[in-house]
């Protein structure tokens, strides 16, 4: 049986790639935005930390924040095996571009002034040395993310969004409490394998992307997905109704509509633009 979904020629690759479909009555093509291309690494590094300064402010913004826990990292462009962090303790609703932390893979801080969070070099550190292809990492304690880690199973594909995450999530089940040495890291950088995402059992979620962008929205949509996920197993234990299940021939197909990097990147731009028009750039001092 053919997958169901309906595919409309969407005037260009790009477009096709993320769902877009762009063509006026003229005829002219109308081509969706994408990662841009940078004229030199410095440009391109000033992006990544621009974008990952308003990933906190937009996290912020959705209660992930809690005290001194939470991070997110973005590699370098020029020092590829660098990454820039959040300082341990500022709040990220205040976080902007000369805030935050360059740190190099023995973790000591090149950039900054501030130190960094133990527990943020143990993870990401292992994780940007595990994979390439991964320039950017979050994990927060969202309270979706956490009350439905103490499970320590993966998701069920029961609805489209969910689908972002067929075959691409991982749970890591060894909770060691605080994560402070880089063994710990590295079991983690093993249990996510070549996903996007881990649900850390007892702990919270990560997730990863070849952006920043890309990552924050694959976390921002975790976090419901988990939500979703815990309240259709309340509402089928209270009611006694099954939940209906997505199967897997539909899921790999709707995952490559919804699930790869040029539509998580692209999905990340709404909330960009709002916190860039919100706070009028306040974040890119």
């Amino acid at each position: 049986m053919a997958p169901s979904a309906t595919v409309i020629d969407k005037g260009s690759e790009g477009n096709k790639n993320v769902g877009a479909l762009g063509m006026t009555t003229s005829g002219k093509k109308l081509r969706i935005r994408e990662y841009p291309k940078f004229e030199s690494l410095e440009g391109e590094r000033l992006y990544r930390k621009q974008h990952l300064a308003a990933a906190f402010r937009i996290f912020a913004d959705r209660g992930f924040d809690e005290g001194v826990a939470g991070h997110i990292s973005v590699r370098d462009p020029i020092l590829t095996d660098h990454f820039w962090l959040n300082p341990l303790s500022q709040h990220f609703a205040t976080i902007s571009v000369s805030d935050l932390i360059l740190v190099n893979e023995d973790g000591q801080v090149v950039i900054g002034d501030e130190p960094i969070n133990a527990a943020a070099f143990a993870i990401h550190s292992e994780i940007h040395k595990a994979r390439p292809d991964v320039h950017a990492a979050c994990h927060a304690h969202s309270v979706a993310g956490k009350a439905y880690s103490v499970f320590g199973k993966p998701l069920d594909m029961m609805t489209q969004d969910a689908l972002r995450f067929y075959k691409s999530h991982a749970v890591y089940n060894n909770f060691g409490g605080v994560v402070l040495d880089r063994e710990e890291g590295k079991r983690i950088a093993k249990a996510l394998g070549n996903g996007k995402a881990a649900i850390l059992q007892n702990h919270g979620l990560l997730t990863v992307g070849q952006s920043v962008d890309e990552a924050a929205f694959w976390f921002i949509s975790l976090d419901k997905t988990c939500m979703a996920q815990l309240l259709a197993d309340a509402a089928s234990a209270g009611s006694g109704h099954k939940k209906i299940l997505i199967s897997d021939k539909e899921a790999e197909y709707s995952y490559e509509q919804v699930g790869i990097p040029a539509k998580g990147w692209l999905a990340f731009q709404p909330y960009y633009d709002e916190i860039l028009k919100r706070t009028s750039g306040d974040f890119l001092k």
